[in-house]
């Protein structure tokens, strides 16, 4: 798949793992309502899919990733945010075919788009110590 594909279900991915955190709708119910969208054609679905297994199946241990590096608690971190997080968490400790700097690139672009005013700031601060413990120093490699 493209890399517009990906960007595009991670886009999407924000916005399931959104609503996931509102209205808590399962793995199942989220992709039977996203897979009905239009835009759904457009993205990699298989990644869709994918990372959001992931990212529902180890949410608790992606958190503490947050919050282990996050200069506020986690019940401070708003929905999109921590759903931006979560994916790029994801990405990092499951999907070592993802670059680091691809997802916190990826991850920070959402955040321009999606978050609050600055918190882009935030979400590469979290990811680039988290990337540390996840990947090792030594993997920023572009790609």
């Amino acid at each position: 798949m493209s890399v517009k594909t990906r960007h595009r279900a991670r886009a999407l991915l924000v916005k399931a793992l959104y609503q996931w955190q509102l209205a808590g709708h399962g793995y199942d119910e989220l992709v039977a309502q996203y897979s009905a969208l239009a835009e759904f054609s457009r993205i990699d679905q298989d990644y869709f899919r994918e990372l959001l297994q992931i990212v529902l199946d180890q949410v608790e241990a992606l958190d503490r990733v947050i919050a282990a590096y996050a200069v506020r608690a986690l019940d401070q971190l708003d929905a999109v945010g921590r759903a931006i997080l979560l994916i790029a968490l994801a990405e990092l400790k499951h999907r070592p075919d993802v670059p680091t700097k691809v997802a916190i690139n990826e991850a920070i672009e959402l955040a321009k788009r999606y978050g609050a005013t600055a918190s882009f700031k935030f979400v590469n601060a979290v990811l680039d110590k988290a990337a540390k413990e996840l990947r090792g120093q030594g993997d920023r490699r572009a790609g």
